[in-house]
């Protein structure tokens, strides 16, 4: 089975620059585009869905809690029906930008923390799922593999793609391991490229206490904002083909 390379992107707003969108997009098979509640600005979402589609890359919503100074990052704690509201805002507004480009929206990444969070609580899953249904049954939502959403995700009846991380390192559980310890984030590419091989050969993940894990993944994500995001990028193509 051929495993998918994904990126967040489109998530530099007003005079910040964030990322590395232009230099990964010949790199990667999907894309993951901000929503302008955790970053994005209406003319940078749009300039990289114009990118997205002169690069052929399937184009996925990166939706969020409403925290742009935290960049998505901090757990908000918003009732079920309000966060699926503002799931469809999101969907709808990028959705919307897609098509009048010429484009489909093929599925939604929720960002961060909400990510995080959807991973183990189900009722916030399903709220998340729910705003998605909305708008349009057809998107897939992806999710991290081994997660308790994918059981969610399955029981409400939307397709999922199972993801895996070029640059984290997961903790006993495989959840991701919190961006507070130090080491969570890779900043060596040899590291994460090895990880990447892992998960694309062997089916394996290597949790934080050094022992390893079955993990099955169809997609694998490169966060733009990693300085050796680009260094990861072209040696993960080499490696998934």
């Amino acid at each position: 089975m051929k495993v998918d390379l994904n990126c967040d992107m489109g998530e530099s707003y007003g005079n910040y620059t964030v990322g590395q969108d232009q230099l990964l997009m010949p790199y990667i098979d999907s894309c993951n585009i901000a929503c302008g509640f955790h970053g994005g600005d209406p003319y940078h979402i749009e300039q990289t869905i114009d990118a997205a589609l002169e690069h052929g890359l399937r184009i996925g919503a990166h939706p969020s809690y409403p925290d742009l100074q935290g960049f998505g990052r901090r757990k908000m704690n918003i009732p079920h029906i309000e966060l699926t509201s503002i799931i469809k805002y999101q969907l709808s507004a990028l959705k919307g930008l897609v098509e009048s480009k010429g484009g489909k929206l093929s599925y939604v990444k929720p960002h961060g923390a909400l990510y995080n969070s959807i991973a183990q609580d189900g009722e916030e899953a399903a709220a998340v799922i729910r705003g998605i249904q909305a708008i349009d049954s057809s998107l897939k939502i992806m999710v991290l593999a081994d997660a308790r959403i994918i059981d969610v995700a399955q029981s409400l009846g939307i397709s999922i793609i199972r993801e895996g991380f070029a640059d984290r390192r997961y903790d006993q559980n495989t959840q991701l391991q919190s961006r507070s310890i130090a080491g969570a984030v890779f900043h060596d590419p040899k590291v994460a490229i090895e990880q990447v091989r892992s998960l694309a050969h062997d089916r394996m993940i290597t949790w934080a206490d050094g022992s390893t894990h079955s993990l099955q993944v169809e997609s694998i994500c490169i966060h733009g904002d990693n300085p050796i995001a680009l260094e990861i990028a072209k040696m993960a193509r080499e490696i998934l083909g």
